[in-house]
């Protein structure tokens, strides 16, 4: 069952930094027109989100593909150094798509949610593998 909900979260978060991250290309480019919102969600990214859902799961297939998961002699799950990242693409790309007057404070010369989107995927990491990989780390501690 854990395994299931970390796919489904994984899948999840990749999907949300797709559209998100296409959606901003979209907004920034001359065709601004296509990423109309309604109630300050952006159809463009909906659209988008439901798209990415479809295709998450072949996008994390390719990641452990590239990566050689399979061939690596300590099976240490990728998405443990994974997840992070995408934590942080996901809260970059929330921020630019749905709060961009987020991205203006900054702090000694860095833009502040970069910082904190930083942060959080540190922690959400921690958090992560507590969640979904701690009977790993319990066997190996009792042997």
């Amino acid at each position: 069952m854990k395994l299931q909900i970390s796919k489904w979260l994984q899948n999840l978060l990749i999907a949300c930094s797709i559209a998100s991250l296409f959606t901003l290309f979209f907004r920034l480019s001359d065709f601004a027109w296509i990423t109309k919102s309604v109630y300050h969600i952006p159809v463009y990214f909906v659209i988008l989100f439901l798209l990415s859902l479809v295709i998450a799961e072949d996008v994390r297939k390719i990641f452990k593909k590239i990566f050689w998961y399979e061939k690596r002699k300590v099976k240490r799950p990728i998405w443990q150094v994974g997840i992070g990242f995408i934590f942080f693409l996901a809260q970059i790309g929330t921020v630019m798509v749905f709060n961009t007057e987020l991205t203006h404070p900054q702090l000694g010369g860095m833009p502040l949610f970069l910082v904190f989107a930083f942060m959080n995927a540190f922690i959400l990491t921690v958090i992560y593998e507590e969640i979904f990989y701690r009977k790993e780390k319990t066997t190996k501690a009792s042997e």
